[in-house]
């Protein structure tokens, strides 16, 4: 008597297991499952990783043009200080006393010449008797 092999009985529910195709191998594997899942997280992060890195770059330039900008603010608050000085009396009467020699009345100017000995005068000495290789005998031996 050939005895047939015994198989388990299924619980209920569930049957028993069925020669499955290639293809639904695969798909239930789970190297395979991971492998889909590394590829989607790629898919995702990549195109993510792109954009963060355009927002730090406009980030940055935007702080560069925002210190661009106060830096022309204080300019023109330097020069709108300058324009209400040029304006002003005080800024006429200087400018007319320097530029065109002008002096109220009852002022007496006075003017001071600058006696100091210029750079060419100096130098100068250079020129003294003899010439360099005669100064420098004088040097050494005199």
């Amino acid at each position: 008597m050939v005895r047939k092999a015994v198989r388990p009985r299924p619980i209920s529910g569930v049957k028993p297991r069925q020669n499955r195709g290639f293809f639904h191998r695969l798909v239930s594997s789970q190297r395979f499952l991971a492998i889909i899942g590394l590829a989607f997280l790629l898919v995702v992060a990549i195109p993510l990783v792109k954009t963060y890195n355009q927002r730090q770059q406009v980030a940055k330039e935007i702080a560069e043009i925002q210190k661009e900008i106060d830096n022309y603010e204080n300019q023109n608050e330097d020069l709108k200080e300058l324009i209400s000085y040029l304006q002003s009396d005080q800024s006429l009467e200087s400018q007319a006393r320097l530029n065109l020699n002008l002096k109220k009345p009852g002022e007496q100017v006075i003017v001071i010449e600058d006696k100091r000995p210029t750079a060419t005068a100096a130098l100068g000495d250079k020129d003294g008797p003899g010439s360099n290789l005669a100064r420098w005998w004088q040097y050494f031996f005199n």
